[in-house]
């Protein structure tokens, strides 16, 4: 399995990309910065997005994606994600106030944009990878996700707060690889990370203690401005199974 990092961040700002994970070269992993990490020729090749909630940093990038590749697919691009997400993306992104509303461009026979619903933890093949999509704990419905190819298991956590079925999901994975775990905040925005339903490296261990194996732990969603702190908080926890997913790096499993 093939995971390319477009974007690791939980916000945007200089050399911080949003986040994005490209699954081989025809599947993406929420959109936060689909449009900004990939050319256009690159951009052209993805036919699906999988999307784990609807917050702006993970859908950003869909309406200008969808601007560099109209007219240049034959099929429409295929966005897999739960029916509260699905809403928001038509009301507050394609609603022709926004942005044109692409589910009927260039008309509602031939869309260039077309949805399917997820339903917790009933899996869903593309290109031979399987996603099956996990209730997390966040402020609006979100999904983590289990994908699996070739024998191999990446978890991936997506926005959370303190959770439960992730990481039961994640001890009875078969051939589970890696954990990529959101820590948004430092240690003294605790009581933002809590009201928001986000991580900090001391929450952070906290859920640790539910993994029942080990494998390496690749953090993501680091809000820009915490970026420094966090990377001190993580180095003190003295654990050389945590790592920081890289912007731009490719990841074989």
């Amino acid at each position: 399995m093939r995971i390319e990092v477009i974007g690791p961040y939980g916000g945007e700002s200089l050399g911080c990309r949003m986040t994005c994970l490209l699954i081989g070269d025809h599947v993406a992993l929420d959109a936060g910065s689909l449009a900004q990490g990939l050319s256009i020729d690159r951009q052209i090749e993805v036919g699906t997005i999988f999307l784990t909630h609807s917050h702006i940093d993970h859908t950003s990038s869909i309406p200008f994606f969808i601007d560099n590749i109209f007219g240049r697919r034959d099929a429409p691009i295929d966005v897999y994600a739960s029916r509260a997400t699905i809403y928001s993306i038509r009301k507050y992104l394609f609603n022709n106030a926004t942005w044109p509303d692409f589910t009927r461009l260039p008309n509602h026979l031939e869309p260039v944009i077309t949805f399917h619903e997820l339903q917790d933890e009933v899996p869903v093949e593309v290109d031979g990878v399987r996603f099956t999509p996990i209730p997390v704990d966040h402020p609006v419905p979100t999904h983590g996700f289990l994908v699996e190819k070739g024998g191999s298991a990446v978890l991936w956590s997506s926005d959370t707060g303190p959770t439960r079925r992730l990481w039961e999901i994640a001890n009875r994975a078969r051939n589970l690889k890696a954990v990529c775990l959101e820590t948004s905040f430092h240690n003294a925005l605790q009581e933002i990370a809590d009201v928001s339903l986000h991580l900090t490296p001391a929450s952070l261990e906290r859920e640790l203690a539910k993994l029942e194996r080990k494998v390496p732990i690749l953090l993501h969603h680091l809000k820009p401005a915490c970026v420094e702190p966090i990377r001190a908080e993580v180095r003190r926890l003295a654990r050389p199974d945590v790592d920081f997913l890289e912007q731009g790096k490719i990841y074989e499993l």
